[in-house]
């Protein structure tokens, strides 16, 4: 089976009928896909890219418990060790599984974006989140214009928006 398709069953199993989760992850995995793939990432890259963007909120569950929030913050904070657990339990490898858990820990950081995986990451959940957040003309302009930086992003950003 394929790694995505197994990080991606059980994190819809994680998130027990959170419709609203499970659909803000599913179309972060497919607009992060898609960009890496556009953009030409290398094979582990685009393996890390894919498996970060379907775990990426997978914070927010014992955020909301924990500290009744599901800000940013909190789901850095919380994020990665839930994700470590998950990935683990499926075998994969501790290289991998370190990388994931740095992108969920920055994920709603976007000073410092240094690799393909983080930028991609960053731009498909905004992608996303324009939709999702109702955010008007200037605030996604803005958006643009400080944080998406590969050639992908902004074409389908402009094509949607």
């Amino acid at each position: 089976m394929n790694t995505s398709a197994q990080v991606m069953e059980e994190t819809i199993k994680y998130f027990d009928g959170d419709l609203k989760r499970i659909n803000h992850l599913v179309k972060v995995y497919g607009f992060a896909k898609t960009i890496g793939e556009l953009e030409g990432l290398d094979e582990k890259t685009q393996k890390i890219l894919e498996i970060t963007a379907i775990i990426h909120d997978i914070g927010i569950k014992i955020s909301e418990k924990r500290h009744n929030s599901s800000s940013g913050y909190y789901q850095q904070l919380e994020g990665p060790n839930e994700a470590r657990t998950l990935l683990e339990g499926l075998g994969i490898e501790d290289t991998i599984i370190d990388r994931v858990c740095w992108l969920i820990a920055h994920h709603h950081t976007y000073q410092n974006i240094d690799k393909p995986d983080y930028q991609i990451l960053v731009e498909a959940d905004f992608l996303v989140n324009a939709y999702e957040d109702n955010m008007d003309k200037n605030a996604i302009e803005s958006i643009k214009t400080k944080v998406f930086r590969t050639e992908s992003g902004r074409r389908l950003l402009d094509m949607m928006y």
